[in-house]
């Protein structure tokens, strides 16, 4: 995609984005229906994951702005596009909070429970289509670039991961040489959905001038644009049978 149909591209669908959020807020206020509660049979269910939040921040910037924020930024940009386009949209949050279940104490158990209640929210919804959205750090500066990572769990993880590395490449990172990669169950909620999932490293937070880029909320509307075309491109292969 050259630079002037990308530009076009983006501009249509945030313009269609922004009266989307302005309908559904109005919807929402009058019906006071939750996604999960209005679930549409003829549409594939899209389930959001904004990596951290509340007391674990993720990975940070090196003047300390954490990865939390900016993983919610394009989850809820991800959203509203979702929605907007008819698909049924699920998410592990939509504010800065972790969802331990109420009275587990200490970090490391609300850790474990916070963890735990993504993965049934991942789990909950048949052949739904799972996207847990991070920002990834290394010790050398130098690295950058998006990476998908996939688990062997459900057969089409590794396809939705392929489509969304590609979609970074042409959308964002022409010079992105990075490859999918197979996780292991260090990374717990992508390793054990058992729907088609993958876990979006938008970039590396450790290098300074991809670290300037992420931080920018312009910059990240173009990420969630990313993300929900790589969506909607695997989702079409289904719906197109």
């Amino acid at each position: 995609m050259n630079k002037i149909r990308w530009n076009a591209a983006f501009v249509v669908l945030t313009f269609c984005a922004c009266v989307a959020v302005i309908c559904y807020a109005a919807v929402k206020i009058d019906t006071a229906v939750t996604v999960s509660d209005s679930v549409s049979q003829d549409k594939f269910m899209i389930v959001l994951d904004a990596g951290h939040g509340g007391m674990d921040g993720g990975c940070s910037t090196a003047d300390g702005k954490t990865e939390k924020g900016i993983n919610l930024n394009i989850l809820l940009a991800v959203r509203d596009m979702g929605r907007f386009w008819g698909y049924n949209v699920d998410a592990t949050r939509e504010k800065d909070i972790s969802i331990h279940d109420k009275g587990v104490t200490g970090i490391r158990n609300q850790k474990v429970s916070d963890m735990e209640n993504r993965l049934k929210l991942f789990n909950k919804y048949p052949d739904s289509v799972c996207v847990s959205i991070h920002q990834n750090t290394f010790g050398d500066p130098q690295f950058s670039g998006a990476q998908m990572f996939y688990s062997d769990k459900n057969a089409n993880s590794e396809q939705l991961a392929s489509i969304m590395q590609k979609k970074f490449v042409d959308n964002l990172q022409p010079e992105n040489q990075r490859e999918i990669k197979l996780c292991g169950s260090e990374l717990y909620l992508c390793y054990y959905c058992e729907n088609p999932a993958v876990m979006v490293e938008c970039g590396f937070l450790s290098n300074p001038d991809e670290a300037a880029k992420l931080t920018d909320k312009a910059y990240q509307q173009k990420v969630a644009f990313t993300v929900f075309s790589g969506i909607n491109e695997y989702v079409g292969q289904f719906e197109n049978k």
